[in-house]
């Protein structure tokens, strides 16, 4: 945060950490991995970490062993909770560097949804020139991000408006509106409950307000559905079911997991049967995976065998890094150079 001097990145990558905490008796630094902070003169607690990757890292202070968000760092909702975070950058990251552009707006709507009876809300990253050119329609991207964050983490971890506004101006990119909901219901958790609440809410809630108040086209080749983990199961359940409304879906870091075998089954069973509209209707199917260390790797080739007995067409993609951020902004910059292509 602004004025704070840690935490600190150096050369080689390390974070110095240092906090004061006059009272306690142990402070750790827990990002992944625990260390141990070392009391200096006056309650001063320091501790200096190896080499981090590249990219975005969750961590919490823990003090006396309660999880603590760090007062000199900004806080993101991410792992369930309100936690710290700090960025390694790196050479390979430079596509959603802030460069001299014409820049887009990430907004904030509040709408109230008559599924769910209750207030929510999304974000919303329209392009440059949206104000002004008030007579063209746009695509839209439907984004969703994955289990323990909300609508804030393309908004903020993801870099979504930088990664569009530079592929844009490069003309790598169509301009277009990408609405960034919150996926997280009620029925909360990883259950058929869940993924038939969320599919309620956009698709009877969310696409409705969309298309009445913002300026988008509203064909399905006009339409995309993608999110990471458990924003990627959501879009394999609305979006596979859906493909007359959505051509385009994209699948980061996810694929059916164990327990929802019975939900895959039945999915796997409907493509089956109507194999000939989906082939019609779909333009694109992009499967993406942080490798062999992303945590749901297997769950993804497992799934991708049933799409191959099924002849089922998708374009798979690997971007080192596993199960983390620096992996779902290049899954982004690549899915939307894909998309509205005539």
């Amino acid at each position: 945060v602004r004025n704070s001097k840690y935490p600190q990145l150096t050369a080689d990558h390390r974070a110095i950490f240092r906090i004061k905490a006059p009272d306690a008796q142990k402070v750790q630094i827990d990002l992944g991995r625990k260390y141990d902070m070392v009391r200096q003169e006056g309650g001063i607690w320091e501790t200096v970490t190896d080499s981090l990757g590249e990219g975005f890292h969750y961590y919490s202070l823990l003090i006396d062993g309660v999880a603590v968000a760090d007062p000199g760092s900004e806080t993101f909702y991410g792992m369930g909770r309100m936690a710290s975070g700090i960025e390694v950058p790196f050479k390979g990251g430079e596509y959603y560097a802030l460069k001299d552009v014409p820049h887009g707006d990430i907004r904030m709507k509040r709408y109230y949804s008559e599924v769910s009876r209750s207030w929510r809300r999304f974000f919303v990253y329209t392009p440059a020139g949206y104000d002004t050119h008030t007579t063209e329609k746009y695509p839209v991207l439907y984004l969703l991000h994955g289990g323990g964050e909300d609508e804030r983490g393309w908004a903020t971890q993801g870099k979504t408006d930088l990664i569009m506004d530079n592929l844009i101006a490069e003309g790598k990119a169509k301009p277009m509106l990408i609405i960034m909901l919150d996926g997280n219901m009620a029925s909360a958790g990883f259950n058929a409950g869940a993924l038939k609440a969320f599919e309620a809410e956009l698709m009877q809630a969310v696409i409705p307000f969309v298309e009445k108040n913002y300026r988008v086209r509203k064909e399905p080749d006009s339409r995309a559905l993608a999110g990471l983990s458990m924003g990627g199961i959501q879009t394999l359940y609305a979006g596979l079911y859906h493909t007359d409304m959505f051509a385009h879906l994209g699948v980061f870091s996810s694929g059916w997991l164990p327990f929802y075998q019975k939900i895959a089954d039945d999915q796997y069973e409907f493509i089956n049967k109507n194999k000939a509209a989906i082939d019609s209707q779909l333009r694109l199917l992009w499967i993406a995976m942080g490798g062999k260390e992303d945590i749901a790797y297997q769950n993804c080739q497992n799934m991708l065998k049933e799409f191959d007995a099924l002849k089922l067409k998708y374009i798979y993609s690997e971007y080192p890094g596993g199960h983390t951020w620096p992996v779902w902004r290049n899954n982004l910059y690549n899915f939307a150079q894909l998309l509205f292509n005539k």
